[in-house]
């Protein structure tokens, strides 16, 4: 089985060496170059046209981002950046994955809190699975949806959740951005994120899209017209407080991995009544979502329940998972699904 061939790009020896050798341990990789800055890197691209790229997102002369979108625009790769966790390094991040890039890995140099072991298994899964995903700067513009099977209408108010994880970003910008005026029911977002880089892209959605977007606070009250993104390594939940829905953030356990998760956000949406819901499972690894659908579809069988389609996923690991359990209404590619959201409530 021929390796995947890694490009490093990293201003920092030490850093270059520890990523090297982190994956050099998995024999499915192989770094096959390196380099300190974007005019080295895209020389070192274009001759060894390596699988994935590792990009640091703060360097010297040029930072991440202008260097993906060079990456981008001449050679489209497959691109995990390499963040710190401070606010400037969050925001560059999450600008950098609605420009393309796949996927994001937190700089063990700048959090103590970091597990080695755990950085090192994650790294390798992300940058494995960084391989299998086709790139091109050329947004998609075909799309695909499936007719409705089933509506939404029963009652006057509508709750919306949705879960995603890797390419999530950039999939929740183009699904936002397509949400038709006519929607404005509450959104309840769980992206997979670590705490702070939710905060920069809830802050960064908010300036790009026509709806609020902001990172979801324990116990307030959700208001029309705005989508609240889970806090990294909260759990978040939608419950009951008389008339009205109220945010619940918890730090109970890791559920699959994942704290938030979208099975947990799922559940507490299933033991709502008289309001309609709508759950939507976009592009990420893993299954994550599925557990939770069958609680929505099993507590109330008019839920209604969306997945992107594979055309358009960047990993159609959790659409997937999500289409295992038998109850997806329709699929949709990102750009279609505001559309298609607007299509459930009018019918």
């Amino acid at each position: 089985m021929k390796p995947i061939h890694v490009a490093v790009i990293d201003d920092s020896a030490f850093m270059r060496k520890m990523i090297t050798d982190i994956l050099s341990s998995d024999d499915r990789l192989e770094v096959v170059t390196t380099a300190t800055n974007g005019k080295d890197a895209l020389k070192k691209i274009q001759r060894w046209r390596p699988d994935v790229i590792i990009l640091d997102i703060e360097m010297p002369l040029m930072n991440g981002v202008p260097i993906l979108r060079e990456i981008m625009t001449t050679i489209p790769t497959p691109v995990v950046m390499l963040s710190g966790v401070a606010e400037k390094e969050t925001l560059k991040t999450t600008q950098a994955i609605a420009m393309g890039a796949v996927d994001f890995i937190v700089n063990p140099l700048s959090s103590i809190s970091l597990d080695m072991e755990t950085l090192k298994e994650e790294m390798i899964a992300k940058v494995a699975a960084a391989s299998q995903v086709h790139v091109s700067y050329k947004p998609y513009t075909k799309s695909h949806e499936v007719t409705t099977k089933r509506g939404s209408g029963m009652y006057s108010q509508t709750i919306i959740g949705i879960g995603a994880s890797t390419g999530g970003p950039k999939a929740l910008q183009e699904m936002l951005a397509h949400v038709p005026e006519g929607v404005s029911s509450p959104i309840l977002i769980v992206q997979h994120m670590p705490a702070g880089f939710t905060y920069s892209l809830a802050k960064r959605l908010d300036t790009i899209v026509d709806i609020h977007v902001k990172e979801a606070v324990h116990g307030e009250v959700i208001q029309p017209s705005t989508a609240y993104i889970a806090p990294g390594d909260y759990h978040m939940k939608v419950r009951h407080s008389g008339m009205k829905h109220v945010i619940e953030l918890t730090r109970e356990h890791v559920r699959h991995g994942h704290r938030p998760s979208v099975d947990i956000l799922f559940e507490s949406m299933a033991q709502l009544s008289n309001i309609n819901k709508i759950a939507v499972v976009l592009t990420g690894m893993g299954s994550d979502g599925s557990n939770g659908i069958y609680a929505l579809k099993k507590n109330d069988p008019n839920v209604v329940v969306l997945a992107e389609s594979e055309t358009s996923a960047t990993i159609y690991g959790m659409p997937k998972a999500a289409m295992e359990t038998g109850y997806v209404d329709h699929i949709a590619s990102v750009k279609e699904m505001g559309k298609c959201i607007a299509s459930v409530m009018k019918t």
